[in-house]
């Protein structure tokens, strides 16, 4: 009976008014309330705060962020980190976008304090194995059951703690130049087939010192950065279209369907045909 009363949804009569958007679905584990918000095109939030600490996940839409001094523009998959009582707006795009918003109790993030430094300041994630273990922690918020608790209390601690050793990589070493315009080689061009040495031809390094480099800063290798983005952009494709699997395994750079899928099931754990069935309940019924 315990675990039924976990997973009940969470009824809030200020849902809307808390995240200035229409409330899709919301519920609640320890620890955490998850909630999924739709917001109009050209939408724009005032500025404004939350006590708790703000995990938000783009699953459909641009849009731009303002907290603090900071602003970034966001696509589908970007991760937000908002710390608690910090002033933020955020300004939808043409398209409108969608939200999934994991509220964070401070009970929790002082426990997980207690193993190791936590994030403490706003920032923001885009792309990478973050955003893949958002939408792994987005793909359990669909179909919740008795085990989802333990598991989005796993994918939670396994977030915030890259997201601190990010934000402190960050904080004490920001990436040289020509590493940062490597990186935006490899979003832009993430479905060709990229070799190191032609990446680091672009940038002036030597292969090696580009790769030594690249998983100093950002934690991976330049071929499982490029395949994350495939990945991304398969999730986002099958959330937003009825395209056959075998045309986004394509349009992603996959060699074929099989690619995508065995590939796809590894990191994503689900098949992809399962991940597109349970993407677009919410979406269908919305």
């Amino acid at each position: 009976m315990a675990s039924r009363r976990i997973l009940e949804p969470v009824v809030s009569p200020n849902a809307q008014e808390q995240f200035h958007g229409e409330s899709l679905k919301s519920c609640s584990v320890p620890g955490f309330v998850l909630s999924e918000c739709r917001y109009p095109p050209n939408f724009e939030t005032p500025m404004h705060a939350h006590e708790r600490a703000l995990l938000c996940l783009a699953v459909e839409g641009g849009y731009t962020a303002r907290y603090g001094p900071k602003t970034c523009t966001c696509e589908p998959s970007s991760l937000l980190f908002h710390a608690p009582n910090e002033m933020h707006s955020v300004h939808f795009q043409n398209s409108g976008g969608r939200f999934f918003i994991i509220e964070i109790e401070q009970w929790w993030l002082e426990r997980a304090r207690e193993q190791g430094a936590v994030i403490d300041f706003s920032s923001d994630f885009k792309s990478g194995s973050l955003a893949m273990f958002g939408m792994n922690l987005y793909q359990e918020f669909l179909s919740m059951d008795e085990i989802s608790p333990l598991i989005v209390e796993g994918l939670m601690l396994a977030i915030i703690g890259k997201a601190s050793r990010h934000a402190s990589a960050d904080a004490t070493s920001r990436p040289p130049r020509w590493l940062e315009q490597a990186r935006q080689l490899m979003r832009d061009r993430f479905t060709e087939t990229l070799t190191l040495a032609e990446i680091a031809r672009n940038v002036g390094v030597s292969p090696s010192y580009l790769a030594q480099m690249f998983h100093k800063h950002y934690f991976t290798t330049v071929g499982g950065y490029i395949r994350q983005l495939r990945l991304e952009f398969a999730c986002r494709e099958m959330a937003a279209s009825d395209a056959p699997l075998c045309e986004i395994a394509l349009a992603a750079g996959f060699s074929d369907q099989s690619h995508l899928s065995r590939l796809f099931k590894r990191h994503m754990g689900i098949a992809p045909a399962r991940y597109r069935e349970s993407f677009a309940g919410p979406k269908r019924k919305g």
